[in-house]
């Protein structure tokens, strides 16, 4: 009788450690599935924010243009002695020291984006259970 159950103890760890890897290779594969699915979403939705963004740029360019020039003519109308290159001068200073800070917040606001965060995250998490168990 002992030997019977030895082949059987030893058929029943075989196949629980080829049970183990088939479900750690599944849990990889799928975690690999769900990081493209959450690649692809978080690109389309890059994508679709980026076209009103590109118009509204223009747009704003645009203004800001006509609105520097109405400016600069409006800054030699309150100083009539002032010459009108000294008005843009001023205008475009201004509005330039407005775009940098713009640019600058931006720049902080874009470094702390980690699209990819959530889903290695799972997938580490994943891997430590699996290899505990």
């Amino acid at each position: 009788m002992a030997t019977q159950t030895e082949p059987e103890n030893e058929v029943g760890v075989a196949s629980l450690v080829t049970g183990i890897v088939q479900d750690a290779r599944e849990l990889i594969t799928e975690q690999m599935k769900l990081f493209q699915v959450e690649i692809k979403h978080d690109l389309h939705q890059a994508v679709m924010a980026l076209m009103p963004l590109a118009v509204g740029m223009g747009v704003i360019f645009t203004s800001i243009v006509v609105l520097g020039i109405g400016a600069a003519y409006f800054v030699c109308w309150l100083a009539p002695d002032l010459p009108l290159w000294a008005g843009y001068a001023i205008v475009g200073t201004a509005l330039a020291i407005l775009g940098a800070g713009l640019v600058f917040w931006a720049k902080s606001m874009l470094a702390n984006i980690k699209p990819t965060d959530t889903a290695l995250k799972g997938l580490k998490e994943n891997l430590q259970w699996k290899t505990k168990n």
